[in-house]
C-alpha cells in the first residue's frame, strides 16, 4: 500500500495559519548622539568650573535676593513693562486700523510712524525724549498744561514715552497681521447682516484675528521686560539700576548682576507660563487637539488615566 508522502505532510485545509515568526529589530546605533552629548557635559563642565574657581561671593546672591532696594527697581521694571504694553497695544490697534483705512491721510500717517519708529533704535528713542528740553524750553497745552520740559519730562514719563511709543510700531504690524489673516467672507457676511464696519471689527474679525495676535504679543511682552533695562540710560531706577547701585555701595558688583538676572528669569518665566494659557484660550475652536495642560495631566494621573484623552479637543 503506497502513502502520498506530499498529501501526508499537506496541513488540512481548516487548520489555522503558521504563526509568523518574530521580527528580531536591531536598533540603529547613533554614535554622533553621545559623541555631541560628551562634547556639550565637557563644555558644562569647564563653564561650571571656571565659574567656581572665580572670585564670586555666591553667598551674597541670597542675602541680597529680597533686598528692598533690589524690589524696588523689580517692582519698576514691571510696572514700567505693563504700561508700556498697554501704550504699545493701544496705540498698536489703532495703527493697524489706520494702515487698513481707505483714507490716504490716516493710512500715511500710520506708515510713516511705523516706519520711523521700527527703524531707530529704542536706545536712541529713548536718549531723543531726554534731551528735548534742549529744543522746547516750556511745553504748553492751552489751556490744559503749561509748565518747564524739565520737570515735565520726568525719568518715568521718558522711559514710559520711550517704550511704549517704540513698542505701538511693532504691535501694529502684529495686529495688521491678524487682521489680513480672517477670510474676508467674514466681514462680508457681517455687512450682509447689516453690522457697521466697527460692530464687524470688535464682533467678528478681532476675536478671530486674537489666535494669531496672542502668541506674538506674548513674546513682545517678554522682550519689554528685557528691554526695559534701557532705561537706565535716562535714570529710571529700575531693576538693573537698583543692582548696580548695591553692588557698588556693597562691593559685590557682579554679584547683583547676577542677581538682577535671576530675578529676570523669574520674571520671564512666570510671563511665559501666563502666556501659555492665554495662547490655549484663544486657540479654542479651532480644528487640532490641544495637548493636556500641567493640571490636566496630573488629573489624569490620579484617575488613572480614565476619561482624560490625549489631547483637548477644542
Amino acid at each position: 500500500m503506497s502513502v502520498d508522502v506530499d498529501k501526508a505532510a499537506r496541513p488540512p485545509k481548516d487548520a489555522p495559519p503558521p504563526m509568523p515568526e518574530p521580527i528580531k529589530a536591531i536598533p540603529v546605533r547613533h554614535y554622533g548622539r553621545w559623541v555631541a552629548a560628551l562634547v556639550v557635559i565637557g563644555l558644562l563642565a569647564l563653564l561650571v568650573r571656571a565659574f567656581a574657581s572665580g572670585n564670586v561671593n555666591w553667598g551674597a546672591i541670597p542675602d541680597y535676593l529680597f533686598n528692598s532696594d533690589i524690589l524696588r527697581g523689580l517692582r519698576n521694571t514691571l510696572l514700567i513693562t505693563v504700561l508700556s504694553m498697554v501704550i504699545g497695544v493701544v496705540l498698536g490697534v489703532i495703527l493697524a486700523v489706520m494702515r487698513q483705512s481707505k483714507n490716504p491721510v490716516t493710512s500715511t500717517v500710520a506708515w510713516f510712524y511705523i516706519w520711523f519708529f521700527r527703524g531707530t533704535p529704542v536706545y536712541v528713542q529713548l536718549f531723543l525724549w531726554f534731551n528735548l528740553g534742549l529744543v522746547f524750553q516750556y511745553i504748553d497745552i492751552m489751556p490744559i498744561y503749561k509748565d518747564e520740559w524739565s520737570d515735565f519730562m520726568t525719568p518715568f514719563l521718558c522711559a514710559l514715552l520711550g517704550l511704549g511709543l517704540n513698542e505701538a510700531a511693532y504691535m501694529a504690524e502684529i495686529c495688521r497681521a491678524g487682521l489680513n489673516a480672517v477670510d474676508e467672507g467674514q466681514t462680508e457676511a457681517a455687512h450682509a447682516l447689516g453690522m457697521s464696519h466697527g460692530k464687524t471689527l470688535r464682533r467678528i474679525v478681532v476675536p478671530q484675528a486674537m489666535r494669531v495676535i496672542v502668541p506674538p504679543t506674548g513674546n513682545e511682552v517678554i522682550n519689554m521686560l528685557k528691554t526695559s533695562s534701557l532705561v537706565i540710560a535716562v535714570q529710571y531706577y529700575d531693576l538693573l539700576q537698583s543692582a548696580q547701585n548695591v553692588g557698588r555701595d556693597s562691593g559685590v558688583v557682579v554679584e547683583m548682576l547676577i542677581l538682577a538676572a535671576v530675578w529676570y528669569l523669574v520674571a520671564t518665566s512666570v510671563l511665559s507660563v501666563g502666556q501659555y494659557y492665554l495662547e490655549r484660550h484663544y486657540a479654542r475652536g479651532s480644528s487640532r487637539q490641544l495637548p493636556l495642560t500641567p493640571l490636566q495631566k496630573a488629573k489624569a494621573k490620579l484617575s488613572g488615566g480614565a476619561n482624560h484623552p490625549a489631547g483637548g479637543a477644542v
